[in-house]
């Protein structure tokens, strides 16, 4: 157990419904809650659909597998488009791709000209709204509210998926048991428009920067640069990849188990989806008393064991009401992982490449729910739904114990605050920002005795430096003075460079302490700027 103080204590900022006091982001989360109503909805009738179009268990999974497939292909392009563009314009033009595909859908089923590879396809596209959309929600929950409430604003993101989960069954079910998909369709598009208009009433201001915007490519090697870098973000994205494989066992299957395992139809699908959404939002607004019990190194493997074993319950039970009941906690269970998970990445990424961080992370989880739902579709295939439901359970504890180890809070936790470095660049001469590539040296006067801890702190200091966006670090010691070591990490450009200035943190701070004080000069390390020089040939 962690040391909080106290179990039961619960500040008013920590309460899970705190955030909704800040009218911008209650507006926000309406338009995000609304627009996986949309999702959950799209989802059902699709898979509904697939049972009436085919009757192989591999092509009803594969609607999960299509629709979370372009989070995962996208997920990083779509993350440096939310860093480096208007993040309210971005997020508009996302609604109306939605609303368009399910304008699509509609047309499609009204003139009875969809089949299953159509509504695979149109499944996919689809998706890619979802790939774009997600990065930039999870990019602007941190800036509205206070650190001290991101935790629940976090799991009010959970709720707002999971009550989509009963909402969004519960319409799409009706209609399609009343009026008929299409009419699913036609909802889903008038809800993604109404989303666009309360996203267009949001007051966005951003920080304008004199320097010039990331290259795309540029923006996207640093996003991928800055997760390699980070020993506690590659720790989450390992485990909300395989958690997800582990949960898609159940969650793709779950149309096969309602109608074939339950004999069952619509009703006995949106039953199932609806108890599953309903105890993760019962567990969500728990969490701020779970979390002063468990950290999340306690929470997340105690919590993705009983999500297995509740899974196994759901195709094991002996009638439909008492896999209802399990479906219930198995979505309680759920959540706790996964907020958690998402709890641990947002803590590790400062707000410049959150998008990025977090477009890298829904892939490692979209991912594993793609390859889950395609791997548990082609074993209950050749098997049953029970086989392939326990398989997927019994690969995830085994998942647990060989992966507790990778922690996902204390230790060397980094303060990500934003502060004014130290050293800044004084030009004698106009530099062209395009200007590149440029090599910062730093040279240090190291005590030999203690070069092997100096060097430890260097091996943090080149992760902090990539983050920053380096395209390359390297250390060297003098062949010919013992203690002269020098420091050198290259930018593309020396607007690259200016930009590591706005990313500094608190973290890049005690680390230069932290190399300043092996320093044994009269002077602080001397830092010369290099930029590549161009020349001309002469013929």
């Amino acid at each position: 157990m962690s040391s909080h103080p106290s179990p039961n204590l619960v500040t008013e900022e920590e309460v899970w419904w705190a955030p909704l006091k800040n009218k911008v982001f209650a507006m926000l989360w309406l338009a995000w809650m609304t627009s996986n109503i949309c999702m959950w909805m799209n989802d059902v009738a699709a898979s509904w659909m697939m049972t009436s179009l085919s009757s192989s268990a591999t092509q009803i999974a594969l609607i999960q597998t299509m629709s979370n497939l372009p989070v995962f292909l996208l997920g990083l392009p779509s993350g440096a488009f939310a860093d480096i563009l208007n993040r309210k314009k971005y997020f508009m033009v996302t609604q109306l791709w939605i609303a368009f595909n399910a304008a699509v859908l509609c047309f499609m089923t009204f003139t009875n000209s969809l089949n299953a590879p159509l509504l695979l396809f149109l499944t996919f596209t689809n998706g890619i709204g979802l790939a774009m959309r997600w990065p930039v929600f999870a990019a602007i929950v941190p800036d509205l509210v206070v650190r001290e409430q991101l935790p629940a604003a976090l799991a009010l993101n959970g709720v707002a998926m999971n009550a989509s989960r009963i909402i969004g069954p519960l319409i799409a079910g009706a209609l399609i048991a009343s009026a008929g998909t299409e009419y699913v369709f036609a909802l889903n598009m008038i809800l993604s428009l109404a989303c666009t208009v309360l996203i267009w009433r949001w007051k966005y201001t951003s920080n304008v920067s004199p320097l010039p915007g990331e290259r795309f490519l540029g923006a996207m090697r640093v996003g991928i640069q800055y997760v390699k870098s980070s020993l506690r973000m590659r720790a989450v994205l390992l485990r909300v990849f395989i958690f997800f494989i582990q949960s898609s066992a159940l969650m793709a299957l779950l149309p096969v188990i309602a109608k074939d395992h339950f004999n069952g139809d619509a009703k006995t699908f949106t039953l199932l989806l609806s108890c599953l959404g309903f105890g993760a939002i019962i567990a969500a607004s728990q969490l701020p008393r779970i979390r002063h019990r468990y950290d999340r190194n306690q929470l997340v493997p105690i919590a993705q064991i009983l999500q297995a074993i509740t899974a196994i319950g759901v195709v094991l039970a002996p009638s439909l009401w008492l896999a209802a009941i399990m479906m219930m906690f198995s979505g309680g269970f759920w959540i706790l992982t996964a907020n958690s998970l998402s709890i641990a990445a947002q803590l590790t990424l400062p707000s410049w490449i959150r998008a990025r961080g977090m477009s890298i992370f829904q892939m490692s989880l979209m991912g594993g729910s793609a390859i889950g739902a395609a791997i548990f579709g082609n074993i209950t295939t050749y098997s049953s739904v029970t086989i392939s439901v326990i398989c997927g359970s019994i690969f995830g504890i085994i998942a647990v114990l060989f992966t507790k180890h990778l922690t996902l809070e204390g230790g060397t936790e980094e303060d990500m605050t934003p502060v004014c470095p130290i050293e800044h660049p004084i030009p004698d001469r106009n530099i062209k920002l395009d200007a590149g590539p440029v090599m910062i040296s730093l040279e240090y006067k190291i005590n030999p005795n203690k070069i092997n801890a100096f060097k430890d702190v260097m091996i943090r200091s080149r992760d902090a430096r990539l983050r920053q966006g380096a395209m390359s670090w390297s250390l060297f010691e003098d062949a010919e003075k013992e203690g002269m070591m020098v420091e050198n990490f290259v930018f593309e450009t020396w607007a690259d460079y200016l930009r590591r200035f706005d990313r500094f943190t608190t973290n890049d701070l005690n680390l230069q302490e932290e190399r300043f004080k092996y320093h044994v000069g009269v002077k602080t390390p001397k830092i010369i700027r290099r930029i590549a020089s161009t020349m001309q040939e002469k013929n």
